[in-house]
């Protein structure tokens, strides 16, 4: 089974007790990490997708462009452009949104300046992720970049707080948050064999559902 980068942050979770798994090499993996490969299983057996689509994910989707064009406006000497490759190595398979000749950048685009946050240490992690991408196109550094730009009226309600939403009036450096990552041997090798458990789960599970 090939995992995609982001769904690093399920994997990743530690397990809180000891595991009642299918095999011992899949103790590693967390109730959270178990029941996300039950459910990829369960879609690819039965042939269905369970993709739940918010507002709020079109936004971060849909925006991505604008927001590039935030980092661009304020990040001295940059004209950074959305990659298009994805590279697959092993278990794992990812497509970050810039590359760059040293680093990964991945962007984020917050729903509001309720969710928007304002300082490095107020946003939520995404380290696993940016780690897979460092490794699969072997760079020695990533950054989570936040970026806050308008919310198209076609994404709010009548009673939507537009204050949070229309912010073009602010000052653009203060509407990116970086978070930086260092590339990590230690952490990279327990990334690889949490993947491997987690793959190995997954082929048990779906012999499982073959057998039943």
């Amino acid at each position: 089974m090939i995992f995609r980068c982001s769904s690093l942050p399920k994997l990743m979770t530690n397990p809180r007790k000891k595991s009642e798994s299918l095999s011992e090499t899949a103790k590693s993996l967390s109730e959270t990490a178990k029941s996300y490969i039950k459910q990829l299983a369960k879609e690819n057996f039965y042939g269905y997708t369970s993709k739940v689509e918010t507002k709020q994910m079109r936004k971060g989707t849909e925006y991505e462009m604008e927001s590039i064009a935030l980092v661009n406006s304020v990040w001295f000497g940059s004209n950074f452009v959305k990659n298009q490759l994805r590279e697959n190595q092993g278990y794992l398979s990812g497509h970050p949104d810039i590359i760059t000749d040293d680093s990964i950048i991945d962007i984020k685009t917050s729903w509001s300046l309720e969710t928007f946050p304002a300082l490095p240490e107020d946003a939520d992690s995404y380290e696993w992720q940016v780690r897979g991408y460092m490794h699969l196109f072997n760079k020695p550094r990533a950054f989570v970049i936040f970026c806050m730009i308008d919310t198209d009226d076609e994404l709010l309600s009548d009673w939507d707080n537009r204050d949070i939403h229309k912010v073009s009036h602010i000052d653009p450096t203060k509407r990116i948050t970086v978070v930086q990552y260092e590339r990590d041997e230690m952490k990279e090798e327990l990334m690889l064999s949490r993947l491997r458990d987690a793959s190995e789960f997954y082929s048990q599970y779906m012999q499982q559902l073959n057998n039943k």
